[in-house]
């Protein structure tokens, strides 16, 4: 009788890049890229959290928002390292007086000041788009009830979101990134059903993970409206005060949402299926069937984190 092989979880993540994946596992992160010439390379680098460091960053709901950002800097230096094997071919050797200025101003500290620019930037975007617009919209119409203002801003949260992933999904060159994020989303269910990390293995696998971040991204949406519902007399605040509370609370969104990713992604049952469905389908939207090349890609760089003894099943 065959035996049926038991799956497990990781803490392995990923990200997909411009022609190439991003692993993040225990204790190293890898950028594998598809170079124009066709080879692939793998840029290591070691990776400790800051929570070995801090012991209570470790505690429930304030990991996640330590994950979080953690995880947005490893994804700009990841996008930045796939962004620079492209700008290479297509470089103009004469700089502009600009780039030259910012060169000399800030040295070698130039990468460490655009990455923070960059997180700074999408920070302040999402801000805008997700909370400080919706706040404006529903104080212009002079809603009062604090359920209908919440409810009529997280839809038009929603509204922002969904158009986003399918305005997006229709540039050619993102859908070459969506195809890497199914390629990263195959490889980690390969690696974490036991399979032998192979090409034809990795094809057989889904290309939705529970774990993704279109699934986290969606949670915090649905826990944000949840929890702005439970806060009383809000509504009678201006927007502007009662879009400081919002950004207030968001490291508390952020963790919530992390534990129920977390959560969901290590147990498979009917309920955590129920609770994740939503996130799953818009995987649909975020993630492509990748060719044999992609998947390539995704597993030398899950190959070059993956710890050498497995974590205990859980599935």
């Amino acid at each position: 009788m065959e035996t049926k092989k038991k799956s497990f979880c990781t803490n392995i993540g990923g990200q997909a890049v411009i022609e190439g994946v991003m692993m993040r596992g225990p204790e190293k992160t890898a950028t594998s890229i598809r170079k124009p010439d066709g080879e692939i390379i793998t840029a290591i680098n070691d990776f400790e959290p800051i929570s070995k460091k801090i012991k209570f960053l470790k505690w429930p709901i304030i990991r996640g928002s330590v994950n979080f950002f953690e995880s947005m800097t490893i994804g700009v230096k990841a996008l930045m390292l796939s962004a620079e094997y492209y700008d290479i071919e297509e470089e103009d050797e004469k700089q502009s007086k600009f780039d030259i200025w910012v060169e000399k101003v800030f040295g070698e500290k130039l990468k460490g000041v655009v990455i923070a620019f960059s997180i700074i930037l999408s920070l302040c975007l999402s801000i805008g788009l997700f909370i400080l617009f919706p706040a404006f919209i529903t104080n212009l119409f002079g809603i009062q009830s604090n359920s209908i203002k919440t409810l009529t801003e997280g839809a038009i949260k929603l509204i922002i979101f969904f158009g986003y992933l399918i305005g997006i999904s229709q540039m050619k060159d993102i859908k070459r990134v969506f195809e890497y994020h199914g390629a990263e989303h195959k490889t980690i269910h390969c690696y974490e059903s036991g399979d032998e990390l192979t090409v034809e293995n990795a094809k057989k696998h889904s290309r939705l993970h529970p774990r993704c971040g279109t699934s986290f991204l969606f949670i915090v949406l649905i826990i944000s409206i949840v929890l702005f519902l439970a806060v009383p007399n809000s509504a009678s605040l201006s927007w502007g005060l009662r879009s400081l509370y919002k950004i207030i609370l968001l490291p508390l969104v952020a963790g919530l949402a992390y534990e129920s990713i977390k959560f969901t992604g290590r147990h498979n049952n009917a309920f955590t299926r129920f609770i994740s469905a939503p996130g799953m389908l818009l995987q649909y939207i975020t993630t492509k069937e990748p060719d044999e090349k992609q998947l390539e890609v995704a597993i030398a760089s899950l190959l070059a984190v993956r710890p050498e003894k497995k974590e205990t099943a859980v599935w």
